[in-house]
């Protein structure tokens, strides 16, 4: 997710803390208060000193295979356009509703009798 959307570690972080999305893909509670960002290199730094990037990845397949997003021995596709084209229309459809968002609490602001009716 972090690398999907070009976060740093400590915009991840940022957004493991306030956006539901993450949360629930991670499978935290909503309350959970998130974490450092500094423990993001530091799990990189463990699984490859310990050689478990891999398994990592063969849980990652497996929960996905047997959800039925992957298919084994499948046909793969190695051109990603399609994939970047969804996270890009994703991206600026977040960016759009984070607009309406701030429009709505600008307004709000300014002209709350405007915004009730």
């Amino acid at each position: 997710m972090q690398f999907a959307e070009g976060l740093t570690d400590r915009q991840a972080a940022d957004a493991v803390r306030s956006r539901i999305d993450w949360k629930y893909a991670l499978g935290l509670e909503l309350t959970d208060s998130g974490f450092d960002h500094t423990i993001l290199k530091e799990f990189r730094e463990r699984l490859i000193a310990k050689e478990k990037e891999n398994l990592l990845l063969e849980k990652m397949l497996l929960i996905l295979s047997s959800q039925k997003l992957v298919k084994a021995r499948g046909q793969a596709r190695t051109d990603s356009t399609h994939v970047l084209a969804a996270i890009r229309h994703l991206n600026r459809l977040e960016l759009v509703v984070q607009t309406l968002r701030q429009a709505l609490n600008e307004l709000a602001t300014h002209a709350p009798t405007w915004l009730l009716t």
